[in-house]
């Protein structure tokens, strides 16, 4: 009986270690960052093709209140209520005094500066592929906005889901940074792949999720049960939307469908963003979404 009792210990013990070696927060290497200059004039365009007002201005801001990211806008998972944070340059309450491995840090891996894991709510999950310049540039646009005082409102998650440490066994399980759409891409398909599956993050709504919150990826855009339980998340492929790519790129600067009918609901705050892209970018996006696999 000693000697089972003893092996149960050493494995819990060996087990215990390995949760604790495979949750622990990880952060990106910053010798990737190192001698950066962000350029805060590339970095607005970083601004509007990631989306950060979308998510973090105050709900209802409109026009240039909406560069006052002070978060507070909720976000309604199985999980629980997700908070948006301030994220405006005040030191205090946003981060304001943020380095750019900071930034880098909590886009990329999911780790704030305090080494706390952060909810993938956040899409970090997308913007690991984001080139270390494009962060460079956006944490120098970032200082120039407009700084709030309002704290950022805490998550209401419960248990198990309030204990961040287990966000590292999700992330060993679900976090990758390799690319969907792979092959022998043009210059086109390349550029649009990025503002799709990195900066625009459009899978994080378009494509559905598993019991753990994980991306199917093997349905990639194909459309998603809506957080909110109204209505459903559209499929984006070639699958379930059959615009032409001309259709996709006008929709994406004017909001005007090819039935000219007008954007609305949550995809009115991404035309917002899509409509200050290039129309290089605009037609990029669209090639990659004729490109992506059908999902029916």
């Amino acid at each position: 009986m000693y000697r089972f009792l003893r092996l149960v210990f050493i494995l819990a013990l060996l087990g215990g270690a390995a949760f604790w070696f495979i949750t622990r927060p990880q952060g990106v290497d910053a010798a990737r960052f190192d001698g950066l200059t962000g350029d805060p004039e590339h970095g607005e365009a970083v601004f509007y093709a990631g989306g950060c007002a979308a998510c973090h201005a105050v709900p209802g801001a409109a026009e240039e209140a909406r560069l006052v990211l002070a978060g507070g806008l909720p976000f309604k998972t199985d999980f629980g209520t997700f908070y948006a944070p301030n994220i405006s340059s005040d030191p205090d309450h946003g981060i304001g005094g943020w380095s750019l491995t900071d930034l880098a840090n909590a886009m990329q891996a999911g780790v704030g500066p305090e080494g706390q894991h952060y909810y993938p709510a956040f899409p970090y999950t997308s913007y690991v592929k984001a080139e270390p310049q494009d962060i460079a540039d956006l944490h120098a646009f970032l200082t120039t906005l407009p700084g709030s005082d309002t704290p950022s409102q805490p998550h209401d998650v419960g248990l198990p889901f309030s204990i961040r440490r287990l966000m590292g066994g999700w992330k060993f399980l679900f976090f990758k940074d390799d690319w969907v759409l792979e092959g022998e891409l043009s210059p086109e398909l390349q550029r649009g792949r990025y503002l799709v599956e990195a900066l625009g993050h459009c899978a994080e709504c378009h494509t559905p999720r598993n019991a753990l919150g994980g991306l199917e990826t093997g349905s990639w855009l194909g459309g998603a049960a809506s957080p909110s339980g109204e209505g459903r998340i559209p499929n984006i492929t070639p699958g379930g939307l059959d615009w032409s790519e001309g259709d996709i790129a006008e929709y994406l600067k004017s909001g005007f469908t090819p039935e000219f009918d007008v954007v609305g609901g949550e995809m009115a705050e991404v035309v917002q963003n899509t409509a200050r892209l290039s129309d290089e970018d605009r037609a990029a996006i669209a090639a990659y979404l004729k490109a992506v696999p059908a999902v029916q």
